[in-house]
């Protein structure tokens, strides 16, 4: 392993450092472009040191990140990438502690992006976005990457949650709230949206700056599309919002979302009627084309970067992931209440 760190600075707003802190599993094929800005950025001293935390990988993720320059530790063994996060933050020698997935490449002005946030906010944790280009050119790595720089560009500002593919925390912040929840969260889910809520729980302001930004190396297919979509995200989230006794109204969980995903129901509803013709076809096709209207700001983008197909296919698509986003809460909802039914019936015996 590489030698130990910097000496830590004191934290004060007048001497900000930061400390890179990158969960790897198994990344020994993306670390290479990720760790290049990274330990640009600390040769021209805008920040301290880059730890990469090698979480139980079964490939060379460690000695690549010591031969490229990185500080590498080993997290003891597989413990998602919260608990690997977790791992280096005692030792990380900034006051700020900015987690890079191992799978982005930030852009060469995201330190100075990040430390001039926490300057002018005064925020407690700051994070940014993925950018436009995705380097996966396959359809859904594309929609995918894209749809997500759409929520982060729309909702700058004030936040309600986190994001730690590329997010930063006060060290010191950190450490007293316990960091990320990696028993609940071994795998990799909703461990920063929970750690965000946790933080305005205690009245500590998060910050979203989508200026912050890197590129996102990973390929999405539809089988981990579905899964992390899904089980990573849509079950954990709903289940989080439900038992907290609801979400923030922020990112796709805003107000003008839930009426987006109402319209998508409304659309696939419909559909059954229309082929048994107990309503005319014209309904369907209305509803459709309204819901692509209540998505013209994304299918804008789309449409910039990809072209009028892409646009229109990647509406479509994003109908499907209201429905399966809705059910994943339904079913969420459903476990609740069957919980506590159970409960009841346990507490009457």
């Amino acid at each position: 392993m590489a030698a130990a760190p910097p000496t830590p600075t004191p934290e004060t707003d007048e001497a900000l450092t930061v400390s890179v802190i990158v969960p790897a599993y198994n990344a020994a094929a993306t670390l290479p472009p990720c760790l290049a800005p990274l330990l640009r950025m600390r040769h021209d001293g805008e920040i301290v040191d880059v730890v990469v935390v090698d979480d139980g990988s079964t490939d060379a993720t460690a000695e690549i990140a010591v031969q490229l320059g990185a500080w590498a530790i080993d997290s003891g063994g597989r413990l998602g990438p919260g608990g690997a996060r977790n791992a280096a933050a005692q030792g990380a020698a900034g006051n700020v502690l900015w987690f890079v997935d191992a799978d982005v490449v930030v852009h060469d002005d995201a330190a100075r992006v990040l430390i001039e946030a926490f300057r002018t906010t005064g925020a407690a944790a700051v994070f940014g976005a993925y950018d436009d280009r995705p380097a996966a050119a396959n359809f859904l790595s594309q929609y995918k990457n894209l749809v997500h720089r759409h929520h982060h560009s729309e909702g700058s500002g004030a936040a309600e949650t986190f994001w730690a593919g590329c997010g930063a925390v006060r060290k010191a912040v950190f450490l007293e709230v316990g960091g990320f929840d990696a028993a609940r969260y071994p795998r990799p889910s909703i461990e920063d949206i929970e750690l965000g809520w946790r933080l305005r729980g205690r009245g500590l302001s998060i910050w979203l700056t989508p200026a912050l930004q890197g590129t996102h190396l990973k390929v999405w297919h539809l089988p981990n599309l579905l899964q992390a979509e899904i089980f990573s995200r849509a079950l954990p989230w709903s289940r989080l919002a439900l038992a907290r006794g609801g979400a923030p109204a922020t990112l796709n969980f805003s107000r003008p979302e839930r009426l987006r995903a109402v319209l998508a129901l409304l659309v696939f509803a419909s559909v059954a009627p229309a082929v048994a013709g107990l309503v005319p076809w014209w309904l369907p096709v209305a509803l459709l084309a309204s819901a692509l209207a209540a998505n013209w700001k994304l299918l804008a983008l789309f449409r910039r970067r990809r072209g009028l197909a892409f646009a229109l296919a990647g509406g479509l698509l994003h109908q499907i992931y209201y429905l399966y986003s809705a059910a994943a809460f339904a079913w969420s909802w459903l476990e609740q209440c069957c919980g506590r039914r159970v409960g009841r019936e346990n507490r009457a015996l």
